[in-house]
């Protein structure tokens, strides 16, 4: 993995915290980059470099709630970690609506803390296979005939090769053919594996 995916930008305006969680991390092998407040966080260089967000609730100026709901706003796709010594349930449910991994109330358990990171970069993971997965399912999609997509999208609803037929006034033989030649594009083996492409 490049070193740029194992980035944690901490965000904490108590420069105690930032120093002692930089040094943690920087132990545990990860590139960490600290920020005081959350302007300076969305103000950085690199703002499309990829990574974890460990970040404070209460700061200055931009919350770290508020900068939690601007990610999610604008479709920043960090895994994000909250940290705080001022916790609420209230507050705790706005970070889990707005795609918090965690919740941790300070003082923070370091452990704990290295946990939620990991979480944090394993569900980043998962969701970059899904979307590559969309993408490569959509490529496939899109080597069908508008034919082979309407009887695709038949198959789908349940519709036998007889009822296919029918809808499409076609002949049975002929369905049967193009479904051969969906299964064919698709890599698509079974009936399941049909619908699960379409859906």
């Amino acid at each position: 993995m490049k070193p740029a995916a194992r980035t944690v930008y901490l965000v904490d305006d108590d420069s105690d915290v930032r120093e002692a969680l930089t040094l943690l991390l920087k132990t545990m092998g990860f590139a960490a980059k600290p920020f005081s407040s959350a302007q300076a966080f969305l103000d950085r260089p690199d703002p499309q470099q990829d990574g974890c967000v460990v970040v404070d609730i209460r700061m200055p100026g931009i919350s770290g709630l508020q900068l939690l709901e601007r990610m999610a706003t604008e479709a920043v796709r960090m895994p994000t970690v909250v940290i705080t010594g001022h916790g609420d349930v209230t507050a705790c449910r706005r970070a889990f609506k707005a795609g918090a991994v965690d919740f941790l109330t300070k003082p923070v358990d370091e452990q704990v803390l290295l946990e939620a990171i990991e979480a944090g970069f394993a569900q980043r993971d998962d969701l970059s296979r899904d979307q590559a997965e969309r993408t490569e399912r959509a490529a496939l999609l899109a080597r069908l005939t508008p034919r082979e997509r309407e009887i695709l999208d038949l198959v789908a609803q349940g519709r036998s090769t007889k009822e296919i037929a029918r809808a499409l006034d076609l002949s049975p033989r002929t369905v049967e053919t193009h479904r051969a030649n969906i299964g064919e594009k698709l890599g698509a083996t079974s009936v399941a594996a049909m619908v699960r492409a379409a859906l």
